[in-house]
């Protein structure tokens, strides 16, 4: 499905019927302040239609329900009184299919991706390896675990960034063996395993693919990425200075290559709900970066505004979410 299938899109699912939502935020990792923007947002679109229960994950792993400190086993009884989970927990411990495993346990219904998929997204090496199987092309790279291994025998320039950790925290361009071997000690502070991949000269792009229950998806328009930073780092995509333009001014072939290279990601990996696949646009098409399952949800993140483009409202979105995992759950349990 291409981006200009998007203007005969059949309407939006109509809302399920009022059910209690978990929705967990935070989470035991550097992406911690994103997830509680997320988990706010979410909880404040969908509260006016459904009983919404708030759950929060503190960096040092303790969960909270509304103001109080439970344990585990307490936060499990209560995600196990709700219809569905909604993980809006981004990076280790909650988008690697973490909390979906919890919800798969639990008997409850979960929006996203599952377990399968949610881990091999968050593994930026494995994405890279089933991307490149089903024939989307990649960047060059290798996967190293210590400073030693990483300076043995560079190739620069270089990007370093951790493996299995988002909100591009650990992501570095590096010119010098000196730079290499910084970028990769700090990296291997947010994961055992650091990727160092050749540099991509190309537009920046984002490309979401929504996913029903009845196998239909929707590609969302592109969007572009505008920074003056060497890679989109953490600090670019927080202060404020980055340029999101949805949709992206693209050729009518290269908008058509973007969206059946993220479909076919998607579908390698198997994810459902909403997935974020971004790119590299070089001269020779798409390359691709890599994939979020659970995407920033905050109605200006890039995944909302890219819907919001085609008339899916931020609360008709996280709506549909919801009742998307419902059927499948339900279809799951038939």
């Amino acid at each position: 499905m291409t981006t200009s299938d998007l203007q005969d899109r059949p309407p939006t699912s109509p809302p399920a019927p009022a059910c209690r939502v978990a929705v967990v935020g935070g989470g035991a990792n550097a992406e911690h302040d994103v997830s509680l923007a997320s988990a706010r947002a979410v909880h404040d679109a969908l509260a006016p239609t459904h009983d919404v229960v708030a759950l929060t994950i503190a960096p040092d792993g303790t969960w909270w329900v509304g103001g109080t400190a439970v344990s585990f086993a307490e936060a499990v009884a209560v995600v196990a009184t709700c219809d569905v989970l909604l993980p809006a927990v981004h990076g280790p411990h909650g988008e690697d299919g973490t909390l979906a495993a919890l919800a798969d346990l639990a008997g409850v219904a979960c929006v996203g991706s599952g377990v399968r998929a949610g881990a091999a997204g968050m593994d930026k090496w494995v994405t890279k390896l089933v991307a490149a199987a089903v024939g989307v092309a990649v960047a060059d790279g290798r996967v190293v675990r210590d400073v030693a291994e990483a300076v043995a025998a560079p190739r620069l320039p270089a990007v370093v960034k951790p493996v299995a950790c988002g909100s591009s925290h650990g992501v570095r361009r590096v010119d010098t063996v000196a730079e290499l071997a910084d970028a990769v000690a700090v990296a291997l502070r947010l994961d055992d395993r650091v990727l160092v991949e050749e540099v991509v000269t190309g537009r920046e792009i984002d490309v979401a693919v929504l996913r029903r229950p009845d196998g239909t998806t929707l590609v969302s328009p592109a969007l572009e990425i505008g920074h003056a930073g060497a890679v989109f780092d953490t600090a670019t995509k927080y202060d404020g200075s980055a340029r999101f333009v949805v949709p992206a001014a693209l050729d009518p072939a290269d908008a058509d290559r973007l969206a059946t290279a993220a479909l076919t990601v998607v579908d390698a990996l198997g994810c459902d709900g909403v997935a974020r696949v971004d790119f590299f646009l070089t001269a020779d098409g798409p390359v691709l970066n890599e994939v979020n399952t659970m995407p920033g949800l905050t109605a200006h993140s890039q995944v909302p505004q890219m819907f919001a483009a085609v008339g899916i409202t931020y609360p008709e979105l996280v709506a549909e979410l919801v009742a998307q995992a419902r059927v499948r759950h339900a279809s799951r349990a038939s």
